[in-house]
């Protein structure tokens, strides 16, 4: 069943393929009307022929058991019309969360509404209404969503971004909007760009609160992840080598792995990208890097913000904001780590895969591999894209956190190909 063209005046109404869901409401329709039917034929042509020849006989007592007969066939047409509404709002996904308990917010009552499609079902996407757009986890923290959403409208917002963020590494994201103001912060000592990128940053413009640490020098004696030790120092000590001299063969050299590139580098993603030292050395060779950040543990996002870079405020578990094939570069490290269930890193490779342009780059750098099995996993799993391997290093560390355990890593730059 193609689509047609209907030309009326200037325009063209478009009568598209199905969706599936409308089909399958198409076909529950169907299913209810000839089951009324054959109810119908049924109740007429059963009775025994002396019933019916009094039947015929008696024209009043004939014309009420008729409209018994009708108001039963309505009764099913109205049952079913209500089993569809169901089965459709199901379909598309209505009503993951039940708004109508005591203990839900007021405001994330509002904001979970349906809202009537004003000109009533869409041809194209076949929905009757708008659904607000929130994680289908948040179902499983509704006490703690309703608890984010408790605030005045219109006044400040509560300090509790922290409170935000164990939602959304509960699976809860997006987050519902809220109206509220959130905390301004002067922004005060910020430096031009590119000055800012290797310039000491004010600890007074960080936020603090939720933290552990509430300065910055208490951040660089911890350990916040195997590639973050001591990271938020970037006018002395190692970040300020970083992707410009390597300390092992595992460490790649930004320009060497340009040199890489067929067709040139302008835009990347940087996955797990820690204070943006990765995005302020591509900014020095005009290349523009989104890095994607969480506050755990330390005010990344603002940290990366404040050497004039782009913060992106998602976790790993959310589809990548971007449409396909657009960037040229994706730089990712340990962060990738799925933990011990393998299908969640393959999940993540493939939305890497979905917005990485045919011939860009994808650098996994120092990638920590626990043991030979993992290593093993990860590399059959990239074989199955059917990258280039361009450069490909298993090498050992040394335990940056000083216990001097050696440490297996994978480094590689891979090279998308072109896919028809």
């Amino acid at each position: 069943m193609g689509s047609v063209s209907l030309k009326i005046g200037d325009g063209t109404a478009r009568f598209k393929r199905a969706s599936f869901c409308s089909s399958a409401v198409n076909i529950l329709m169907l299913f209810s009307v000839l089951t009324t039917n054959l109810f119908a034929l049924y109740a007429f042509t059963s009775s025994p022929k002396d019933h019916q020849t009094h039947l015929f006989h008696n024209p009043h007592k004939n014309i009420s058991l008729i409209s018994e007969h009708v108001s039963s066939i309505l009764r099913e047409i109205a049952a079913s019309q209500k089993k569809l509404a169901r089965v459709e709002k199901e379909l598309l996904g209505y009503e993951t969360m039940d708004i109508s308990r005591l203990n839900i917010a007021s405001e994330l009552k509002l904001f979970l509404q349906h809202h009537q499609l004003p000109l009533g079902k869409d041809s194209r996407t076949g929905i009757t209404e708008m659904v607000a757009s929130v994680g289908h986890s948040c179902e499983k923290s509704a006490d703690l969503l309703s608890q984010y959403m408790a605030y005045k409208v219109s006044g400040p917002c509560p300090g509790d971004w922290s409170l935000g963020q164990k939602l959304i590494l509960r699976g809860c994201e997006p987050l519902p909007r809220r109206r509220c103001f959130a905390k301004s912060v002067q922004k005060v000592g910020l430096y031009r760009f590119p000055v800012s990128l290797w310039k000491p940053i004010s600890e007074k413009i960080l936020t603090w609160s939720g933290l552990g640490c509430k300065n910055l020098d208490c951040l660089n004696r911890k350990k916040l992840s195997r590639d973050c030790v001591g990271c938020f120092n970037i006018t002395s000590g190692y970040e300020t080598q970083r992707f410009v001299k390597a300390r092992g063969k595992n460490d790649f050299i930004i320009d060497d792995v340009l040199a890489l590139a067929s067709g040139g580098i302008r835009i990347g993603f940087d996955i797990g990208g820690g204070p943006g030292t990765f995005a302020a050395r591509m900014a020095e060779r005009n290349v523009t890097v989104i890095t994607n950040t969480l506050n755990v543990d330390a005010p990344f996002s603002e940290f990366i913000a404040a050497r004039g870079l782009f913060p992106l405020y998602l976790s790993l578990d959310h589809r990548f904001p971007f449409y396909d094939n657009v960037f040229d570069l994706i730089h990712a490290s340990s962060g990738l780590d799925g933990g011990d269930k393998p299908e969640k890193l393959e999940f993540l490779m493939f939305d890497i895969d979905r917005i990485l342009r045919a011939g860009g780059l994808f650098w996994l750098d120092n990638f920590y591999c626990a043991d030979d099995e993992k290593k093993t996993a990860l590399t059959r799993l990239i074989e199955r894209f059917g990258y280039k391997k361009l450069k490909w290093v298993v090498g050992e560390k040394t335990d940056t956190a000083g216990s001097g355990k050696s440490e297996v890593y994978l480094s590689a730059v891979l090279q998308k190909p072109a896919r028809v």
